[in-house]
Order: C-alpha cells, then structure tokens, then sequence
C-alpha cells in the first residue's frame, strides 16, 4: 500500500492522490484483463466458437513451425492452457503457475510462430503476441503473497517474513 513509511517511486507527483487510489486495484485489473484476454481464444481452439477453425486446420497451422508442433495434442493444450489457464489467472487460483505457462507460450508465438512476419499485428507479426507475453509476465508477480491465499494480507505476508 502507499503509506508514508512504505512510499511508491511517484512519476508525477500531482497524481499522488490517483496513484493512491488504482495502486490496491490495479493488479486484480491487470489479472482479470489478461486472463480474460484468452479466454475465447482456447474456445476457438477446443469448440470452434468465435470463428475458430478445425482441430486439423490448427494441426497444419502448427504444423508449419515444425514436424514437432503439428500433432493434436498441441492444439488440445494451448487450447486448454487458454482457456482454463485465462480462468485461473484472472480468477486469482493458481495465477502464478498459468501465467507462468500463458507467459512461455506468448514466447513461443512472439519468437516463433510470428516473427517471419514482422512486428506489426495487423500483418500477423509479434506486436500482439509479444504484448501478452509482458501482461502474463506481469501477472506471474504479487506483492509478496500469493493471490490465490485469499486469507493473506500484505500486512500479514509482510509480519510472517519479518524476525520478531
């Protein structure tokens, strides 16, 4: 929390009173947002919602990056990871394990899958995948407890770590 014992780098001092009032809700947003972000994209994936394609049309679009990535297991499991993993993460249950996942995966499609094709998403570049990968990357982090204790506070996180 920003206290005067405990004070946030301020980047606009004038602000001080907004910073005060987003910094306890600015991390559930950011988590919600993201894992939420993902959600239809493993419902396309595993029920073809959204204007999803084919399992074997996914199997050949993986397919392109290799051989290794073609089988349907891969479809079925960022399909899976998408969806329950987006779900975990933005219900705060296991966040730092999904986000950790949703964050490798991003990788992947960021330094992978798309970077033959530019940076720019609208050519289908990196621009969009490598944004989620910082979003996921930023949800795998807490302020010292995990989000899925919902008992622990930062002031009882903080007292447990602290010699008496």
């Amino acid at each position: 929390m920003l206290t005067d014992q405990n004070p946030l780098p301020l980047r606009v001092p004038a602000f001080k009173g907004i910073y005060k009032f987003f910094e306890p809700i600015a991390y559930p947003m950011l988590r919600i947002m993201i894992g939420l972000l993902f959600v239809p994209h493993g419902m396309q994936k595993l029920f073809q919602m959204f204007g999803g394609r084919t399992v074997a049309e996914y199997q050949q679009a993986f397919g392109r990056m290799g051989e290794f990535w073609g089988g349907s297991f891969w479809v079925y499991y960022i399909g899976g990871l998408e969806l329950i993993g987006g779900l975990c993460v933005a219900l705060g249950f296991f966040t730092r394990f999904a986000a950790c996942q949703l964050m490798l995966f991003m990788a992947m499609a960021t330094f992978v899958a798309n970077a033959g094709r530019g940076w720019f998403w609208t050519s289908g570049g990196s621009e969009a995948a490598a944004s989620w990968m910082i979003g996921s990357s930023r949800t795998t982090r807490s302020k010292g407890q995990p989000p899925y204790c919902p008992g622990a506070t930062p002031q009882t996180t903080s007292a447990r770590q602290s010699p008496p």
